[in-house]
């Protein structure tokens, strides 16, 4: 069975659909200020949300504020998000990135995209988390679930996350953008998984490749 061209508008009806899904998509890392995100984001690279959660509700107890954080020490830090993994690197982003929010930002997280990338171990996958969730700025971030989901879709026929952002801005209206990329967030978590996706409860199913051409 062929899949049809993606238009604008079956987009839109896909985004509809996503939502009647999921009406609770939401982002799933706890955080309370735009500081806690930013570090919470850096946590979660290759480690889950869950675990993320775990660490941060220990770590900003005991460390509630920007100038806690940047007076610790390298190995001081690494001990309190060790279970995150690849947590020396980690470890050093954040404390250099938090350094400079206290040097250069007066301890304020930026609200533009351009600004958080030029932060140590911040991308644009984790400023537009950051940028979208915590000020409310349209941006769709390209995680392992987005990539798959969408292109799964055919809201995206991208081989890089930065081509598959780049689609999804063309084929969303800007105001989708952000509830979008949860959606598809939720829609790889719970239904459509990397190695044994659940299609029978999917209610796309009939837009997927990976359906169309693995299961029919």
């Amino acid at each position: 069975m062929a899949l049809a061209r993606m238009t604008k508008k079956r987009a839109e009806e896909i985004y509809f659909i996503l939502e009647e899904m999921f009406p609770d998509a939401k982002a799933e890392l706890n955080f309370t200020n735009p500081y806690e995100l930013l570090i919470a984001t850096i946590l979660s690279a290759q480690c889950t949300d869950v675990r993320v959660n775990q660490v941060t509700e220990v770590l900003f107890k005991k460390y509630p504020n920007p100038e806690d954080i940047a007076n610790l020490s390298q190995e001081e830090l690494e001990k309190e998000i060790y279970t995150c993994g690849f947590y020396r690197n980690k470890a050093k982003n954040i404390l250099s990135a938090t350094r400079i929010l206290l040097e250069e930002y007066n301890g304020v997280v930026p609200e533009t995209i351009e600004e958080l990338v030029k932060l140590p171990g911040v991308g644009k996958k984790t400023a537009n988390v950051v940028a979208s969730c915590a000020f409310g700025v349209p941006a769709i971030a390209v995680d392992t679930h987005v990539f798959r989901t969408s292109n799964r879709l055919g809201l995206a026929n991208a081989d890089t996350v930065e081509k598959t952002e780049a689609q999804l801005e063309k084929i969303w209206p800007k105001e989708f953008w952000s509830k979008g990329h949860h959606l598809l967030i939720f829609l790889g978590r719970r239904v459509c998984k990397s190695r044994k996706p659940l299609c029978e409860e999917c209610n796309l199913s009939m837009e997927c490749k990976y359906y169309t051409k693995e299961k029919k």
